[in-house]
């Protein structure tokens, strides 16, 4: 794998999911390098200075107002890091962690955060080795940036704490370290700070499940077709000229991507004709790409936000271009917390649209000459009542997790940290809300994969076919009922991995 150069400039997205989840080896530039020794000569400057200078020569937060001497400021590093380690709960999860320790490493390379070269190196150190420090589920506000999980990565910097190594196992810090032959980091003045001041946590997480719903959208498309075709209804409503009387790019897309897959149905044509007296499809059919298009453009707008932040340098306070250092406000997570709120919204409809296209296929009243429930001998076989079931559980979750995190703040560090963005906990629901997501599609594309093969003779278009026909190598078609927990965690795979949407896009082209 390619190897992810850490400029002083911005990190991509894909540079983020190269890195994070797949093991890409990183690099500092010579121009990170020279900037971040250029920088570092700026806080050396000051650490001899009588005039008080917050993070290089003061306490912290509410005990800024301590002047440190200089004997003591190596033990003020070590006790910041210590202190904030202090999250609480679950492990998270490694390619989050790695995010993080992605994202502080590419702010300190842009040389405003004043740290040491040697320190900056090690992070890639860690990554290098894959040294994943261990980071708890509890403990960030969202401000100042993501404290203790960060903490807790520069605490295994520092050779303290816990890590897992390359295989996963939980050893203490000190030891992977002297396995992978890295070198423990004594902090000097303003590196605890540097190190733990930043929204590293959040938009990681934001970058990863961005990633996630590009894919998941599109598939979300392709089983809203497969229902569409499914459920005998027309295609006609999303023909390009009516989308674009109300001309939002996502909902074009989202058309777009219906046509595309339902190009060639012969199921769409045997009810195309004047004989069909249904005068139009029920909004779950005919208004998919209403609500996966507004989903669509959130998640661009989130995308929007990432790039910002990528291209961002986070710390308080921060050592200018022309060398002051300046206390600031950057460190404060609303931007990135309020989109992950917004994903979280949009997951939620998207996932609520699908559930109820799902539950049209199992009632007779609605399927359009299918078995109740897609059922081989309904009555003696149940089908795929229960697969809805927990369909509707994960609905039910996901719609609870859309309620916004980021609306909610909770004072700290008496009354100096008197509003918190909460972007951690906006940034852990998202996540559980994309593996919701996951599941809930790929329960519909089970379910209108079986209804396709009941529509024998009748055959489906081909991109559906291509669907279909790639699940039956791991789930078995129609019969009577068989258990069905593996069929459903099968399906979650071929959505999660990819293959169901590389399958309609061997057919189709790439989709939107």
């Amino acid at each position: 794998m390619s190897t992810v150069v850490i400029d002083v400039g911005a990190l991509s997205a894909d540079d983020v999911v190269a890195v994070a989840r797949h093991g890409a080896p990183v690099e500092l530039s010579l121009a990170a390098r020279e900037e971040v020794t250029r920088s570092r000569k700026v806080i050396e400057s000051l650490a001899d200075d009588v005039t008080p200078h917050y993070g290089v020569s003061t306490g912290f937060g509410a005990l800024a107002t301590r002047h440190i001497p200089t004997e003591l400021r190596a033990q003020l590093q070590r006790s910041l890091v210590r202190s904030h380690a202090a999250g609480s709960g679950p492990e998270v999860e490694r390619e989050v962690i790695r995010a993080l320790m992605l994202l502080r490493l590419s702010t300190l390379a842009t040389g405003r955060t004043g740290v040491r070269l040697e320190t900056a190196e090690a992070y890639a150190a860690l990554l290098n080795a894959g040294i994943t420090p261990v980071v708890r589920e509890y403990g960030s506000l969202g401000c100042s940036g993501d404290l203790a999980p960060l903490a807790h990565c520069a605490l295994a910097v520092m050779g303290e704490g816990e890590v897992r190594d390359a295989d996963g196992e939980l050893r203490p810090a000190a030891e992977a370290l002297a396995a992978a032959g890295i070198a423990p980091v004594t902090l000097h003045e303003k590196e605890g700070l540097a190190l733990i001041n930043g929204t590293d946590g959040m938009l990681g997480t934001l970058v990863l499940a961005a990633h996630d719903l590009r894919r998941l959208l599109a598939t979300a498309d392709i089983s809203a077709a497969m229902s569409v075709e499914g459920q005998l209804g027309t295609d006609a409503v999303f023909a390009a000229d009516l989308q674009a009387l109300r001309p939002h790019p996502g909902q074009a897309d989202s058309a777009a991507n219906l046509r595309a897959v339902l190009a060639g149905s012969a199921i769409v044509a045997s009810h195309r004709g004047p004989e069909c007296t249904r005068v139009q499809d029920a909004y779950s059919l005919r208004c998919s790409p209403q609500v996966h298009g507004t989903a669509r453009d959130t998640l661009g707008h989130a995308e929007l936000v990432a790039s910002r932040e990528l291209a961002a340098a986070v710390d308080n306070p921060v050592v200018t271009l022309d060398g002051r250092v300046e206390s600031n406000g950057n460190f404060h997570g609303a931007p990135v917390a309020a989109v992950l709120d917004f994903l979280a919204i949009s997951v939620a409809d998207v996932a609520s649209i699908a559930e109820r296209r799902t539950d049209r296929f199992l009632d007779v009243a609605r399927n359009h000459g299918l078995n109740a429930f897609l059922a081989d001998d309904p009555g003696v076989d149940s089908g795929h009542m229960i697969a809805q079931y927990t369909q509707a559980a994960i609905v039910s979750e996901l719609k609870r997790l859309a309620a916004p995190a980021s609306v909610d703040s909770i004072p700290s560090s008496a009354m100096q940290e008197d509003h918190v963005s909460m972007g951690w906990a906006a940034a852990r629901k998202l996540r559980k809300a994309v593996d919701g997501l996951t599941r809930v599609l790929a329960i519909e594309l089970l379910t209108a994969a079986r209804a396709l093969d009941l529509r024998a003779p009748l055959t489906p278009a081909p991109a559906s076919a291509a669907v279909v026909a790639e699940l039956r190598t791991e789930v078995p078609g129609p019969g009577t009922d068989r258990y069905l927990a593996p069929e459903i965690e099968a399906a979650v795979q071929y959505v999660a991995s990819g293959r169901a949407l590389g399958a309609a896009e061997s057919v189709t082209g790439p989709l939107r």
